[in-house]
């Protein structure tokens, strides 16, 4: 077979369609959108493999509606117009928009994205974009401003075990087989919830035996197959998220030479540069924080460097700014002091700001209490006073623990000074 397993075995309604019940089960949003015979602009975020661009066809086969589909990583302005000039001439009577399909939507830049606007707002196209990334980063407001956002949820276990047996039973070239599958369990993990990588990993083993042979599918077998065929089988990069984990969790650990390796791994591989950017300002905050505030400075110099030179030559600085969060001293202090206040507001609801700490801008707002009573800092020696300021409710919660380095240990040295009683810092 020409085809991948994944190819031939994408459904053309939603009924055959596995996954994703709050969006498309029966009742469910989105269903009741694509029912309705109207569909507006929307783009579907989630994780790969989980069925964005299916869905997408899905939609457009479902409603009779022309489908084009544009890849943002091989596509340019130049193709995104001459896509919607295909789309005019489609539109007469009363004949539904044509589907504009985006994938990987969040690769393209804010010029492309641009360049969509028009047709988006004329009704000339109906865009339906797909994204791993979060779209409020990704996608410009003006084009998100008119789309709908719907999450795709990770494939859940039942989820996989269903499109294992559905393509042994109806797939072509798979139906003609003997095939039993003794365990489920090999396939599903190797798969991640990612149903085109279970769908290789399934043709994979398939493909291991001759036309006429048995087949008898067991945890041992996919392994040893899966591990024979790994290069082809993660030729589209379809390890993406191992490979930053092990990226991130290298510089964690405070390891540069795996570090670098990873780094590596992804250039070589094609990873967006920015994504890895991206990734090293999250660390720089979550998992070094104060311990070294130049940290972050450094790793927002790299993405604005790497955007400005692009690649190749934005892997020297990657690499620059990789060793250096690898090798710094680490602090989650930060990340869990907001998780903590996260955590705390989601206990106590909103709690009334005290009124020495509110604005008062007009008249009346002084004469019912806001601001009286606010000490300014600056009056009082060293720039302290003692004033309250978390609501009544929860004073005396402590939410940051500086970490035990030395950069943090000399605001620990400051807040025992100044909060040694009311917080028990010190103690």
């Amino acid at each position: 077979m020409n085809q991948p397993l994944a190819e031939r075995m994408r459904p053309l309604s939603l009924d055959d369609y596995i996954g994703q019940e709050h969006l498309v089960g029966q009742g469910a949003i989105l269903r009741k959108v694509i029912e309705s015979g109207n569909l507006p602009s929307f783009i579907l975020w989630g994780p790969p493999g989980v069925g964005k661009t299916t869905l997408a066809s899905v939609i457009a086969h479902t409603q009779e509606r022309p489908f084009h589909s544009l890849s943002a990583i091989n596509s340019g302005v130049k193709d995104i117009r001459e896509t919607i000039e295909i789309a005019k001439s489609q539109k007469f009577f009363s004949r539904p928009n044509p589907v504009l399909f985006i994938d990987e939507i969040h690769r393209f830049s804010k010029s492309q994205q641009d360049s969509l606007l028009g047709a988006v707002e004329k009704g000339i196209v109906t865009l339906i974009g797909a994204t791993t990334e979060n779209p409020s980063f990704e996608v410009i407001s003006a084009l998100l401003s008119r789309c709908q956002v719907y999450i795709l949820k990770p494939l859940e276990k039942h989820h996989l075990i269903k499109m294992i047996d559905t393509a042994i039973a109806k797939d072509e070239y798979l139906s003609t087989k003997t095939i039993k599958v003794a365990s489920y369990d090999a396939m599903i993990q190797i798969s991640g919830g990612d149903g085109r990588k279970l769908y290789n990993c399934l043709e994979l083993v398939v493909n291991q035996f001759a036309p006429t042979e048995e087949i008898v599918i067991t945890d041992e077998l996919v392994l040893s197959v899966v591990q024979q065929n790994l290069a082809l089988y993660d030729k589209s990069g379809e390890q993406h998220y191992d490979i930053i984990s092990a990226f991130i969790k290298s510089m964690r650990a405070s390891d540069p030479n795996a570090t670098i390796y990873y780094l590596a791994r992804m250039i070589a591989g094609g990873e967006d540069p920015i994504f890895v950017c991206r990734r090293m300002i999250i660390l720089a905050s979550e998992d070094i924080g104060l311990a070294n505030p130049n940290a972050l400075l450094m790793a927002n110099n790299c993405f604005q460097a790497v955007h400005q030179t692009g690649m190749p030559e934005g892997r020297i600085i990657m690499a620059q700014t990789a060793i250096y969060l690898a090798c710094s001293p680490k602090s989650n202090a930060s990340y869990m002091a907001i998780e903590k206040a996260l955590a705390l507001v989601q206990q106590t609801g909103n709690l009334p700001v005290p009124l020495h700490l509110r604005n008062a801008p007009t008249t009346l707002m002084k004469n019912i209490g806001y601001g009286a009573g606010y000490q300014y800092a600056h009056d009082f020696k060293d720039a302290k006073s003692d004033m309250e300021c978390l609501p009544q409710e929860i004073i005396g919660t402590k939410l940051y623990e500086p970490g035990k380095n030395v950069a943090e240990q000399k605001y620990a040295e400051v807040l025992k000074m100044l909060w040694k009683d009311k917080y028990g810092y010190g103690y």
